[in-house]
């Protein structure tokens, strides 16, 4: 017999996108996160990232695809609401889709920043520390 999911309230959601989930937000009982891009290639690149995660896992997102932009709605369906399964899988989404390896010690250097052909994605800001 499964285990019963804990439902988290609306206060217990926004509780916990404070810090590394900063920009997702709540609304009408889903988790959301819109990712901007320059243009259909990063469209396609974002998309098939959080797919990749979300077979991997076994837990699907709504996802909205449009020309710049993706929008990625999580809930637990079986649950009727937020788990634990759509935080572990949002923070798997946005550590991989937020990747920035020119930004860290390590042989990858990262896409050029200087010529607008090698820009798919628009970053968020790093948090100020």
């Amino acid at each position: 017999m499964a285990q019963e999911e804990h439902v988290y309230s609306d206060d217990e959601v926004r509780q916990r996108l404070a810090g590394p989930l900063q920009h997702w937000y709540l609304e009408d009982g889903w988790l959301r996160r819109k990712y901007r891009t320059e243009g259909w290639k990063g469209t396609l690149m974002v998309v098939n990232t959080v797919g990749h995660l979300a077979e991997a896992a076994w837990h699907h997102p709504d996802l909205t695809v449009s020309y710049a932009f993706v929008i990625v709605k999580l809930k637990t369906h079986t649950a009727k609401g937020i788990t634990d399964k759509d935080f572990a899988l949002a923070t798997k989404i946005e550590d991989v889709v937020q990747w920035q390896p020119g930004h860290e010690d390590g042989p990858l250097e990262g896409t050029p920043t200087g010529d607008p052909r090698f820009r798919y994605i628009k970053y968020d800001a790093p948090d100020p520390a």
